[in-house]
């Protein structure tokens, strides 16, 4: 009989629950996620030999485990979060949370929910989400020590800095800058300490660009080229999206990303609102790639300029461009991927002739419908 085990993963233990295809609960527990505990919990789930393991947030908290199941021979499904609260609030009547009510929800949601991805062990894109996520802490890491610099440089400085502010522009402000009272000296001692602690991530910024980009190319993607997208993009791209082939069309790309907007109608009227779904973090990818395409004379910006022509106000304009670009990305990661698989293990890919973000004419091919929900 094929089982599916829910899991409610945590950083130091996890709560299990096996249900059949009724989804009736067979056996239920909890197990620490060290050594022992792992493997009592292995050995719990092999009593049933057709098990599929689901669990809960494979990209977070949930990824410590999912890989080690997966590095057994285990089939493993990632349930999102939002998916599992849904099935709670239904199974239960209410929202209140427990680890065996979670587990519970987990295996209900993976029992009735179609298209679920299943976790697959790719350790170059293991380590691409690795650095990825190292290089967003960088740039939160900038963001906050630039901000007590400014702090500190409005006491010192009458009106402050601009407000981009390079580290030598910082220390070329303090120079020359001398306090008679001791407030003041510590204040510069302090700005001169978050000056060193900028060149700092500023230089570990630059190395992790530069392997990010190296990598990004060793894998055979030309998604760089497409105008907005970095290394740091690249790399989320290609580390969260894993298989392109799971999305059958890029509509189902744009959903799973939050790109698409959704169906808000109700009887004769007919409208569709901002999707606040999906993959967030690629959401921000493609926000980006919007932002800076409208910058710069790009295809994007002509699509956007023809949206505002043609009725549409700024944020609506906007939310199409960045539906019009997640249907580029799509096409273009689809075209590497065939590209990898044609040269085989270890094989390189060319680039490809369509490099354009949007095609020459933005008013082909509109794409900023509505679309179905989305799929993992």
């Amino acid at each position: 009989m094929k089982v599916i085990i829910g899991m409610d993963p945590h950083k130091r233990s996890a709560t299990i629950e096996i249900v059949d295809q009724s989804g009736r609960p067979m056996k239920t527990g909890r197990y620490a996620t060290d050594t022992v505990g792992y493997a009592e919990m292995l050995t719990a789930a092999k009593g049933f030999s057709d098990r599929v393991w689901a669990v809960e947030g494979c990209n977070g908290i949930g990824r410590h485990l999912a890989n080690r199941l997966v590095h057994d021979g285990e089939i493993v499904i990632d349930v999102p979060a939002k998916l599992s609260a849904q099935v709670r609030v239904f199974a239960t009547g209410n929202g209140r949370k427990t680890d065996p009510v979670d587990a519970h929800s987990v295996a209900l949601a993976a029992l009735h929910a179609p298209n679920l991805r299943r976790v697959q062990l790719d350790p170059e894109l293991l380590a691409l989400g690795m650095l990825a996520d190292r290089r967003d802490e960088l740039g939160r890491s900038r963001t906050e020590t630039l901000n007590r610099i400014h702090r500190l440089l409005l006491d010192l400085i009458p009106g402050g800095a601009k407000k981009f502010l390079s580290a030598t522009q910082a220390r070329t402000l303090i120079t020359g800058l001398r306090s008679p009272d001791p407030v003041g000296r510590v204040q510069l001692r302090l700005v001169l300490e978050l000056i060193e602690d900028l060149e700092a991530i500023d230089r570990k910024t630059k190395a992790a660009d530069k392997e990010l980009r190296q990598l990004v190319t060793d894998r055979g993607s030309t998604i760089m080229e497409l105008h907005g997208i970095g290394p740091s993009s690249a790399a989320r791209l290609l580390a969260d999206t894993g298989d392109i082939h799971r999305f059958g069309t890029r509509d189902q790309f744009a959903s799973w990303n939050g790109t698409a907007p959704l169906d808000a109608s109700s009887g004769d009227q007919q409208r569709h609102r901002l999707s606040r779904a999906g993959n967030r973090r690629i959401n921000r990818v493609l926000h980006i790639m919007a932002v800076v395409q409208l910058r710069n004379r790009t295809a994007g910006r002509a699509y956007y300029d023809a949206r505002k022509a043609g009725g549409k106000t700024s944020m609506e304009a906007m939310r199409a461009l960045k539906r019009r670009l997640s249907n580029v990305v799509y096409a273009r990661m689809l075209a590497d991927q065939r590209r990898r698989e044609l040269a085989g293990p270890g094989g390189q890919s060319g680039t490809t002739t369509d490099s354009s973000a949007t095609g020459s004419n933005p008013n082909t091919d509109p794409s900023d419908k509505p679309q179905p929900g989305p799929n993992q």
